[in-house]
């Protein structure tokens, strides 16, 4: 299943996944090292993080294949919530942080030969350490963007920041997701990495 980050109906990145579990409580999804990615950059090569947010929206945008180069990682993306929840590894493969990535709910689609959830990530994001300690990310990029009005994919700063607040919260009383759920997953030996993305990827945005 395709991860999809949508960004003024233009596909931001695109992460593909294995179906762990999908239940009344969500998706959960499993990234491995080096698999097929997605990514929007400038026709010079350039991603968004790369220059002044004032010349990325003025830039033109390709899509840039390439591969996965962090390490595995589970998402769980909770049923219509405006967030997911990342179990990052560290060298060892042992569970290093839980990362929480702030995204409008995703919408769902199915094409038959491939499927995929898109989302509006909202770029502020939450690092949860294992004692549940925690701090923001991306708080800087953030602000810089919000000043850019419609420009930006993000029109409501508080919105994304009481979500945040919310899971937060969570997280500080060692509720689900942040109990020790998933922190030690293996994923089943013969589960190989795709060498690419499956046609149809790059199918229009639903968002």
């Amino acid at each position: 299943m395709l991860h999809r980050n949508v960004r003024h109906g233009r596909i931001g990145w695109v992460r593909p996944g294995r179906v762990v579990s999908d239940d009344e409580r969500g998706l959960l999804l499993w990234i491995a090292r080096d698999s097929p990615v997605a990514h929007e950059v400038t026709e010079a090569g350039l991603g968004l993080r790369a220059m002044p947010f004032a010349e990325w929206i003025s830039s033109a945008y390709r899509l840039a294949l390439g591969r996965w180069d962090g390490p595995p990682l589970l998402k769980f993306l909770p049923t219509g919530a405006a967030h997911s929840v990342w179990w990052f590894r560290d060298g060892q493969d042992r569970f290093a942080n839980w990362y929480v990535n702030l995204e409008e709910p995703g919408v769902r689609w199915d094409d038959g030969s491939v499927a995929g959830v898109d989302m509006v990530d909202q770029d502020l994001d939450v690092v949860v350490r294992p004692d549940r300690s925690w701090e923001w990310k991306d708080e800087d990029e953030f602000v810089e963007r919000l000043a850019f009005g419609d420009a930006y994919w993000v029109p409501d700063e508080k919105a994304v920041r009481a979500e945040g607040e919310r899971v937060i919260a969570l997280a500080e009383a060692g509720e689900f997701p942040f109990d020790g759920t998933w922190c030690d997953f293996t994923p089943p030996a013969d589960w190989d990495t795709p060498d690419e993305l499956p046609p149809g990827w790059d199918r229009p945005p639903v968002r």
